[in-house]
C-alpha cells in the first residue's frame, strides 16, 4: 500500500471514530487535497484489500478489524501521545494498601477512557513472609499466609485428625524458619527432603498447606473489572444485543478474559486486540488495550480496557501505559517499604 493510500485509510478512521457515521468520498475530498473520483479509486483498492467496507447499503465507507490492526500498528510505531498529568492519578492509588490499589486502578482505567477498566490481580502466592496454623473445631485448621507485600489469604484445611496447639505451632515454626521468603513451588519441591525428619501427621499438615496454597484461586478474585455499565452509553454496543449479550458474559464468567490477560503479560508493552482479527478476542467490534505491569521490574499482572473496536486509540493507549506505570510503582513502593 502506497502512502496515498495509507495516509487516506488513516484519515478515515480518524473521522469514523470521531464521529461515528460511514465517511464518504465526498467527506474525504474535502479534508484531503484529492479529487472525489481520484479517492474513491483508491478506497476501492482500500476496499479489494480487506480494510474497509461498506455497511448496508451507505455509500461510505468503515474500517474493517484488518484496517484497524493497521491503523494501530502505526500508531503503536510512532508513540507520540499526550499522557495524562501523573501526580494527581498517583494519588488515586494508595501505595499502602495492594489490594485497593488494583480495584482503584481499575476505576481510574475505566474513568479515564470511559470505557470498562479490567485488571487481573497479581499472580497470588509467588512468595509467602509468614505462615500460621490456627486451631479450628473438629480436624479442620485454619491456614493464615502473608505475603512479603503484606497481603494476607486464609484457606481452611480439612485433616484427617485433629491437631493439638503444639503440633501446628511446630510445623508454623518449621515452615517460617526454613522457607519464609520462597514461593510455594520451591517449597514443594523441597517438602520430600526436608519432611522425612518430621513426624507423618505433621509432614500430612505441610503437604496439604502447601497443596491449597498452590490451587488455582478462584477465577472470580482474579480479574477486577469496572465500568461494564459504561458500554451501555456506547451505540456500536447497544445496537447489536446479542454481541452485548456475549460481552457481558465474558465479563461475568472471567475465564476466557482471565486467559487474554494472562497471554497478553508475556508481552513487551501496550498490546491491542481487535474482535475478528485477534482469535484471543472473538468479540466483532469490540477492543482491548492491555498492558502488562510489575513489582520491582517482575511482572506480576496485566490491565486494559475493553471497549468497542471505534474507540480513540491514540487517547486510550496512554491511558492504559501509564496506569500500569503508576500501578507498577504502587506495588514495588509498598514491597519496599
Amino acid at each position: 500500500m502506497d502512502d496515498r493510500s495509507s495516509a487516506l485509510l488513516t484519515l478515515l478512521i480518524e473521522r469514523y471514530i470521531a464521529d461515528g457515521q460511514p465517511v464518504g468520498s465526498r467527506t474525504l475530498s474535502r479534508l484531503f487535497d484529492l479529487s472525489p473520483a481520484t479517492i474513491r479509486n483508491v478506497m476501492a483498492d482500500l476496499e479489494d484489500l480487506g480494510l474497509i467496507h461498506s455497511p448496508h447499503t451507505s455509500a461510505g465507507r468503515i474500517p474493517t478489524p484488518q484496517g484497524y490492526r493497521m491503523f494501530v500498528d502505526r500508531l503503536l510505531a510512532v508513540p507520540q501521545f499526550e499522557v495524562p498529568h501523573i501526580e494527581p492519578l498517583q494519588l488515586r492509588l494508595p501505595m499502602e494498601e495492594p489490594a485497593r490499589a488494583v480495584s482503584s486502578a481499575a476505576a481510574l482505567l475505566s474513568n479515564l477512557s470511559q470505557f470498562a477498566g479490567v485488571v487481573m490481580v497479581p499472580r497470588r502466592a509467588q512468595t509467602f513472609k509468614h505462615i500460621e496454623f490456627i486451631r479450628l473445631s473438629g480436624k479442620r485448621v485454619l491456614l493464615i499466609m502473608v505475603s512479603p507485600d503484606g497481603d494476607v489469604q486464609n484457606r481452611i484445611l480439612f485433616m484427617s485428625r485433629e491437631y493439638r496447639e503444639e503440633e501446628l505451632t511446630e510445623a508454623s515454626n518449621f515452615f517460617n524458619q526454613h522457607f519464609s521468603g520462597k514461593s510455594f513451588s520451591v517449597v514443594r519441591e523441597s517438602l520430600a527432603d526436608e519432611l522425612s525428619s518430621l513426624q507423618v501427621d505433621i509432614s500430612k499438615l505441610m503437604q496439604a498447606a502447601v497443596a491449597a496454597s498452590t490451587a488455582e484461586s478462584d477465577i472470580e478474585e482474579d480479574v477486577v473489572i469496572f465500568g461494564e455499565s459504561k458500554l451501555l452509553d456506547v451505540s456500536e454496543m447497544t445496537d447489536d444485543l446479542s454481541r452485548l449479550r456475549r460481552l457481558f458474559q465474558l465479563f461475568e464468567k472471567k475465564t476466557e478474559l482471565l486467559h487474554l490477560l494472562d497471554a497478553s503479560s508475556h508481552a513487551h508493552g501496550v498490546q491491542i486486540y481487535i474482535g475478528g482479527d485477534s482469535t484471543l478476542l472473538p468479540l466483532d467490534d469490540v477492543s482491548m488495550v492491555t498492558a502488562p505491569y510489575g513489582v520491582d521490574g517482575e511482572v506480576v499482572g496485566t490491565l486494559g480496557v475493553i471497549g468497542p473496536s471505534r474507540m480513540a486509540y491514540d487517547k486510550v493507549i496512554p491511558i492504559v501505559d501509564i496506569t500500569a506505570k503508576l500501578l507498577s510503582n504502587a506495588l514495588s513502593c509498598n514491597q519496599n517499604n
